[in-house]
């Protein structure tokens, strides 16, 4: 099989992920924060080391500022719903993940918020002015993703935040496709929600989301904490007020080991790396008649494509079975995305890359698209 779904999840992890995350749950697969015992003192020392390597990442001062969760959607919900109140407005954009546009959604369903959203343009590009030109005096919270997951694009949201950030109104940031990738610096915004299993090669089931100190978020779930149990109410420490239950100490584990591996080889040799495999894609594909490339640079590995009036459902069908290549179809869980791309009617083929890509791997991917194109008509 030669995987090329990377921006869903990674799936080749480095080595040390998959020894970090079996010896914790062999060894130290204790309740952290939930005993004085020598395994509960180990579990609670993996999740705060790795709360740790995940500052030094993301350019963070305070280990307790970063809350763990299952994945970026929980993480996103949290800070989504953690920071709004009735009456606040939101401004975000058109090519957001469902994770963020769902819950806005819902919010301003139950007559909680308003939202306006900045349209892409056709190619999927974002301006930091369009979003201040949307903000009003109500706006609470601005929303802009690092990262398209359906075209792979990505914007300055250093720029965008420096725009429209204000002591009365947050930034808020979706790095599921950046971080690992890009370098991030979490002091240009105020909420960051990131995934563990994807560009930092950590289990499924990671994650996490970063707030910035003196934002008291709402809680939408409560209970054990291992801390303050004397107390009726969460607790308002960060980050028991958002980690209630036992948490995935052996993925976490995983995830550290993810996160050392991306350090240590580099997040600029990793674009570089990725950056490189996707211009030779694209720049080979172009030459096939038949494709359409969307978006724009600048890019993390992402392609998005279609080929002609072709099902892309069917296309990625015929790369699986015919091929052994393994990409993904459809809406990508961003249906918003596509109305600005133009093709919600039609999804799309997304090719995405990691660092464990080969360009023998591309290759055959650029010879599949080019054997269907030529020979389309066979399968229909």
């Amino acid at each position: 099989m030669i995987y090329l779904d990377y921006a869903a999840t990674s799936f080749v992890k480095p080595s040390a992920v998959y020894t970090t995350t079996l010896h914790a749950m062999r060894n130290f697969s204790a309740n952290p924060g939930r005993g004085g015992h020598d395994l509960a003192v180990k579990a609670g020392e993996i999740v705060y080391d790795t709360r740790e390597k995940l500052c030094s990442l993301f350019h963070i001062h305070n280990p307790e500022q970063i809350s763990f969760f299952p994945n970026t959607t929980a993480a996103l919900n949290a800070g989504i719903k953690g920071v709004l109140k009735k009456g606040d407005h939101v401004v975000t954009s058109s090519m957001e993940h469902n994770s963020v546009m769902r819950p806005l959604a819902e919010l301003k369903r139950r007559g909680m918020i308003d939202y306006t959203v900045v349209k892409a343009d056709a190619s999927g590009r974002l301006k930091p002015e369009d979003f201040i030109a949307k903000c009003r005096p109500d706006t609470r919270l601005v929303i802009c993703l690092h990262a398209s997951n359906v075209c792979g694009n990505y914007y300055d949201i250093g720029s965008i935040s420096k725009a429209v950030r204000t002591n009365s109104r947050l930034f808020m940031t979706d790095v599921a496709q950046s971080a690992g990738i890009l370098d991030i610096d979490a002091n240009q915004v105020d909420l960051l929600a990131f995934p563990g299993h994807k560009g930092l090669y950590g289990p499924q089931g990671t994650g996490g989301l970063y707030i910035k100190e003196g934002i008291m978020p709402a809680t939408i779930i409560e209970g054990g904490t291992g801390s303050r149990s004397e107390l009726l109410l969460q607790p308002e420490e960060m980050p028991d007020r958002l980690e209630s239950g036992t948490l995935n100490v052996a993925a976490i584990a995983g995830l550290g080991a993810g996160v050392d591996f991306v350090m240590r080889e580099g997040v600029s040799a990793i674009a570089e790396h990725e950056l490189m495999l996707t211009n030779y894609f694209e720049e080979k594909i172009r030459n096939i008649e038949r494709i359409t490339l969307l978006g724009s640079a600048p890019k993390v590995g992402v392609t998005a494509l279609n080929l002609d009036s072709y099902d892309c459902i069917d296309v990625a069908n015929l790369l699986n079975q015919n091929y052994g290549i393994a990409v993904r179809s459809g809406l990508h869980c961003a249906v918003s995305a596509h109305e600005s791309l133009g093709t919600n009617k039609t999804g799309c083929i997304r090719f995405s890359f990691g660092y464990f890509t080969t360009k023998k791997e591309v290759d055959k991917a650029i010879f599949a698209l080019y054997q269907i194109s030529k020979n389309m008509y066979r399968y229909m």
